[in-house]
């Protein structure tokens, strides 16, 4: 993968983008640049393009800081609760330089690359924010923990002028501590939008084989051009979109389309980058490269749902835009006040309660210790919630769209229905048709192959075997002719259907893929399979329907399978025909008849829909990129989950509704008491502690919450220790 970065003027078309990470909108002339595969991004700073190209690196270096700041804080606290109790007199009696105690210089050594270091991209934030005139909640953080840093130095350093209490700069230090931690919380969901794109990116080849004057040549798919002739050997992914010129094949187009049944391929038809071809060799024109593929299509709409606003996220810096104005207005009025009617001193220790108790740690961390908190009790269940955005959303969700295959089915074809005629059994049936398609890798083969094993049957050498392209397979089974295939088949040979013409008619009606097996020029059987639906997939629909959502099924299948499908999940809104670009654009639509709209899927194909629903819900089992895009991933192949996320993220929101309140709350009350001189900043400091573990406590209980849709945990637990039971028994009896 390139990564090409540079702070140049470009040439593109258009003079604004969206920066990836924040989502703001930056100058192309001017924004930084990265390019990853065949696109270019921009971004507004230099955090934002290594947050988005080196999620790791960055996310580890927080990481660093966040465990300095809270040992720091530990060891600071811990060290003051010896000398409270009088475990550590001497450090405090000893005094260095003058006045100066063993214990204040410890502290204040401490300190500095706490405050200085560990800080310091908030303290740069606070700078730029002010720079920009837009106030956000770095200035009130920063304008917090210096108040208290300077104050404590101050104490520290001239404990006879600066008499009024001591402890600030363990103050400081706990601050930081607290936002550093909620900031680190965070950056670990944010880099996702960053992850799931790269993955998008790696699926792309990075080689092609292309023919050049009658030769074979490999060449970077990234110098592809349209019309190059490319060669795809069976098991290479195929490099770029284009037009098969010549061959046949089944290609495996799942990665992309979430159907589980290879496309079969030959001349005039359409092949897709990053598939893998199966079977046969392909000979093929690029109709299309770099951006204009499929994949980067696909790449485009993630990037661009992704870079969306986050409204719980925003929340607080909208809030504190307005709300540090005021608190530094009642910070100077108090300060000017007692500094007129009284003296300096007093003055000064109003200003520091006010801008103490003020200082928004409980906002900072109000969001993220509710959604840590969600998490681990969604763990407990199999559901991780991943953004605050998804969880806001929930509380307003009106229609919940699944994708059909390897969602609501299982992915895989299995036989379900075999069909006898002419004196034939079903064993007989299945030992020509599984001895027929014995070594073929085709899904509807395996499918007749595994069932043939479940009935053990055993299957036998064939002789004389030809694949016959988009028709079937014909060989000799114990010296008879035997065709395996679809009715086009059977017209080439000539042999009759009409007997089962209406046993045909009925299985298609029910979605399922029919094979007919002739035997010396007669009908003995038909052989039908389908993706199977999930065992738990009518509970899961019927639990949701119980919630009065409205639950629709979106699939590439024809309407009369897709219905098929649906009527036995009794799902009513079906939306049919839809190719997997396409599938963004059907949540589009229902979003635009005012439903707030919840997609599950679990493909590749279903990444740009799971990204612009209003809440993406991703299946543990499926893709990896499907689930670095969802806002929700359910870890367990359950779809009874999905209900149970939803309830899950109604909770979590309402815990973080909590925590906003009862840290405003704080303040409101706390402020004004501030002000008119009634608390020292000791006590400032006290109460935003105890705002900060309000918060903290509130969302821990989320863990001991109890959820509609947990019965079914509890029965499945009691069917599978029943199960076990009677196992046991039997191993026993036997």
């Amino acid at each position: 993968m390139s990564n090409k970065m540079e702070e140049s003027k470009t040439n593109e078309p258009g003079k604004t983008a969206r920066d990836p990470v924040c989502g703001m909108t930056v100058d192309k002339d001017t924004a930084l640049k990265a390019k990853l595969g065949d696109r270019t991004y921009y971004f507004c700073s230099q955090s934002c393009l290594d947050v988005y190209t080196q999620p790791e690196r960055e996310l580890k270096a927080m990481r660093r800081k966040v465990a300095l700041t809270l040992t720091a804080a530990i060891a600071a606290g811990g060290l003051k609760i010896a000398v409270s109790f009088g475990l550590a007199a001497a450090i405090t009696s000893l005094e260095v330089i003058g006045t100066l105690s063993a214990y204040s210089l410890v502290i204040f050594i401490v300190s500095i690359p706490i405050i200085w270091w560990a800080g310091f991209s908030i303290l740069k934030g606070a700078y730029f924010s002010i720079r920009n005139r837009k106030v956000n909640m770095d200035v009130l953080v920063s304008i917090g923990v210096l108040a208290g840093w300077f104050y404590g130095a101050l104490n520290a350093f001239f404990p006879t002028i600066v008499t009024e209490g001591t402890g600030y700069l363990e103050v400081a230090i706990a601050i930081l501590a607290f936002v550093l931690l909620g900031k680190f919380i965070e950056e670990s969901i944010r880099r996702k939008s960053a992850a799931s794109i790269r993955k998008l990116l790696e699926l792309k080849p990075t080689t092609a084989t292309l023919i050049q004057d009658g030769k074979e040549v490999e060449v970077s798919a990234e110098e592809l051009q349209t019309d190059d002739i490319i060669i795809v050997k069976p098991g290479e992914k195929i490099p770029t979109d284009g037009i098969v010129i010549e061959g046949y094949s089944s290609v495996d187009e799942k990665m992309l389309t979430g159907e589980s049944i290879p496309s079969e391929k030959n001349i005039g038809s359409e092949v897709i980058g990053a598939t893998i071809n199966k079977t046969g060799v392909l000979k093929f024109r690029a109709t299309k490269v770099g951006e204009g593929t499929a994949l980067s299509q696909i790449i485009q709409m993630v990037e661009e749902a992704q870079a969306s606003s986050a409204p719980v996220q925003k929340f607080a810096d909208r809030v504190v835009s307005k709300f540090v104005p005021i608190v530094l207005t009642v910070a100077a009025i108090s300060f000017t006040f007692w500094f007129i009617v009284a003296d300096f001193s007093t003055a000064f220790l109003a200003l520091l309660a006010v801008l103490l108790i003020a200082c928004p740690c409980a906002l900072g961390i109000a969001t993220p210790t509710a959604i840590l908190a969600g998490v681990g009790k969604g763990a407990e269940y199999g559901v991780l919630l991943r953004s605050g955005e998804y969880i806001e959303k929930a509380r307003k969700l009106t229609t919940v769209v699944f994708d059909k295959t390897g969602t609501l089915t299982k992915g895989e074809p299995s036989v379900t229905d075999i069909k006898t005629f002419n004196g034939f059994s079903e064993n007989e049936v299945l030992m020509f048709a599984g001895s027929a398609e014995k070594g073929s890798e085709h899904p509807l083969a395996e499918a007749i192959f595994k069932q043939a094993e479940t009935a053990q049957i055993k299957l036998v050498d064939i002789a004389d075997f030809e694949a016959l392209p988009g028709r079937g397979v014909k060989c000799t089974i114990k010296g008879r002719r035997v065709f395996l295939g679809n009715r086009k088949l059977m017209q080439e040979q000539e042999i009759p259907t009409t007997e089962i013409e209406a046993d045909m008619v009925k299985f298609e009606t029910e979605g399922k893929t029919s094979m007919i097996l002739a035997v010396d020029g007669n009908v003995v059987g038909i052989v039908a399979a389908m993706d199977i639906i999930k065992e738990d997939a009518i509970e899961a629909i019927n639990g949701l329907k119980s919630m009065k959502l409205e639950v629709a099924m979106l699939t590439g299948d024809n309407e009369r399978t897709a219905k098929a499908i649906a009527s036995q999940l009794g799902i009513n809104i079906v939306i049919a025909n839809v190719l997997p670009w396409q599938k963004e654009e059907a949540i589009k639509k229902l979003q635009s008849e005012g439903k707030v709209v919840a997609m599950v899927g679990d493909g590749i194909n279903d990444a740009p829909a799971l990204a612009r629903a209003d809440i993406g819900i991703a299946i543990g089992s499926g893709t990896d990129v499907a689930k670095e895009t969802g806002g929700i991933v359910l870890i367990k192949d359950d779809l009874r989950d999905v209900a149970l996320a939803v309830e899950l993220s109604k909770k979590t929101m309402r815990k973080i509704n909590t925590n906003l309140f009862w840290a405003f709350a704080y303040n409101v009350v706390m402020i004004p008491i501030a002000a008119v001189a009634l608390l020292n900043p000791a006590w400032a400091a006290g109460a935003m502690a105890i705002s900060s573990l309000t918060v903290v406590t509130n969302s821990a209980l989320l863990k001991t919450a109890k959820f509609k849709f947990e019965k079914y945990n509890e029965k499945n637990e009691a069917q599978s220790t029943k199960n076990q039971e009677n196992k046991f028994q039997e191993a026993i009896i036997a």
